[in-house]
């Protein structure tokens, strides 16, 4: 597995119900299309309700789409598998298992043997730095602790590609930008592919190679922006506040004439 996703053409559209019977179709997304390449690091940001999380479920095989294809290696994705690893929002952790146990238990549909599962997970608690931590139960553990499990957890299945809806949503401020942190050093040691979802953008900004940003009625891509920024990434950088600020334009309707040049002369398709 590379890691390559291809995204084409997606479309998602909810029934509406009118009352006598009648019903009429909520367009969500329409003909979106774009690639994660493999070992890329690209974020989707949005208004509220613009789709950014549907979209990721149907990456994820969680939710049809009304039109368009989603693949991954050329293979395209019908339903869950092994080649996505997914961490939403919630921990998701079984509270009466171990961090070890925990990454463990998700490795068990791979039907490996338990030494071999053990080694993995051992692997990616160490990964996450939890090492100390492997025999804690989650009601022991802080909130970025649990996501840091939760990303053990889909790392180990060793996945083509990683799939991250608002990971560190739930997060104070301060936790949220030391995961944001963490995280930025995990993708650089393992460069997994990753399609990460967010409405902060100064979190996209700081973990991102490209970002995407979603908008209208029904919503499309309507800027690409390469963060082409120097790791680590300092949020006071005057380049990356004027990102920021470009990203924040995007969302408003309000794109300057240099960062739409850029988004048309960069392909969001292969």
């Amino acid at each position: 597995m590379t890691g390559d996703l291809r995204i084409e053409r997606l479309s998602k559209a909810f029934p509406v119900r009118q009352g006598w019977g009648r019903r009429s179709w909520h367009s969500v997304f329409r003909d979106i299309s774009f690639s994660v390449y493999a070992g890329e690091f690209v974020t989707v940001i949005g208004p509220s309700g613009c789709g950014k999380s549907t979209l990721l479920c149907i990456a994820a095989g969680l939710e049809s789409a009304t039109g368009g294809t989603v693949s991954v290696d050329g293979r395209a994705v019908s339903g869950p598998g092994l080649d996505r690893g997914v961490v939403f929002q919630e921990f998701a952790l079984f509270p009466w298992l171990s961090v070890r146990d925990n990454i463990m238990f998700g490795l068990r549909s791979m039907a490996l043997p338990r030494e071999e599962r053990q080694a993995r997970a051992d692997k990616y608690v160490d990964l996450v730095g939890l090492a100390r931590f492997a025999d804690y139960y989650p009601s022991k553990l802080s909130g970025g602790m649990r996501q840091r499990v939760g990303i053990a957890r889909a790392l180990a299945i060793e996945p083509a590609v990683l799939l991250m809806d608002e990971p560190f949503g739930a997060l104070d401020a301060l936790t949220r930008e030391n995961m944001q942190s963490a995280l930025s050093d995990i993708w650089q040691g393992t460069r997994k592919t990753v399609l990460f979802i967010t409405h902060d953008i100064g979190e996209a900004v700081f973990l991102s190679e490209r970002v995407l940003v979603l908008n209208g009625q029904p919503s499309q891509i309507v800027l690409e922006v390469r963060i082409d920024l120097p790791r680590p990434r300092s949020r006071h950088d005057p380049q990356f506040q004027a990102i920021v600020q470009e990203l924040e334009n995007a969302i408003r309707g309000r794109a300057s004439v240099g960062f739409q040049q850029q988004a048309n002369n960069e392909e969001v398709t292969s």
